[in-house]
């Protein structure tokens, strides 16, 4: 469990670099096709649909090709 602790560390401080240094690298996430925003007077609802589809492909390939 420790070593899974550990990489999930790195994988944020990886992420917070990433969006520090360069900030408009995931400006996609959350305005594909598909996503869904609902903005009426004070409310907003938001299900990113079609990102969390893509960040879990992703995610899923990264993950079985560290496994083999």
């Amino acid at each position: 469990m420790a070593k899974w602790l550990m990489i999930a560390g790195c994988v944020m401080l990886a992420t917070g670099v990433l969006l520090h240094f360069f900030p408009g690298l995931f400006s996609w996430f959350g305005r594909l096709p598909g996503d869904v925003r609902i903005e009426s007077g004070r409310s907003r609802i938001y299900f990113p649909v079609v990102s969390m589809l893509v960040l879990s492909l992703v995610l899923s390939v990264i993950i079985n090709l560290f496994r083999r």
